[in-house]
């Protein structure tokens, strides 16, 4: 588990964010979790979440998740966050890195469909090895708003084109 640039730009103790322990009391499932955060801060998005080797993988949506195919959304690799923070809500005090209203958009567990998955293909935080034909995960979703099947399609877009992706619903 790699938290290391999540602890390093927090200062947990005012920000009253997840500490991220190495041993989380959270409901070990066999089935992985997703969450997405509806965030208040700087700018409004959302992050959705993939627990993937003992860490929620996340990404930074500018823009509400793709609910109906056709919808294609930017999504922006961002550090690995602990477990315990898929339950996490509140706000984050000003001066402290993220801050602002967290909220609980949606959540619930997910299945990774494709074989070139992370946990087969090895994430670093925030970002997948590259490859010939670019890194792609597909995904299954069971939530309560967010359900079938979703793609993440690392893209070469933007200022810090390693960390840009396309996610949308298929």
């Amino acid at each position: 588990m790699t938290l290391t640039k999540y602890k390093k730009i927090r200062n947990i103790k005012k920000s009253g964010e997840p500490k991220g322990k190495l041993k989380v009391k959270v409901k070990k499932l066999k089935i992985p979790i997703f969450v997405i955060h509806k965030h208040h801060a700087s700018h409004l998005h959302y992050d959705l979440r993939l627990e993937i080797d003992g860490v929620l993988k996340s990404w930074a949506v500018p823009k509400e998740p793709p609910r109906t195919k056709g919808i294609k959304r930017l999504a922006i690799a961002v550090e690995d966050h602990p477990l315990d923070y898929a339950t996490f809500e509140g706000i984050i005090p000003e001066g402290n890195y993220g801050a602002g209203k967290v909220e609980i958009w949606d959540n619930g567990t997910f299945e990774l469909i494709n074989d070139s998955a992370p946990n087969q293909v090895g994430l670093k935080e925030g970002v997948l090895p590259k490859s010939k034909l670019g890194s792609k995960i597909e995904f299954k979703l069971k939530g309560k708003k967010m359900k079938g099947i979703f793609v993440l399609i690392k893209t070469n877009y933007g200022s810090k084109p390693e960390k840009s992706w396309l996610w949308f619903k298929i």
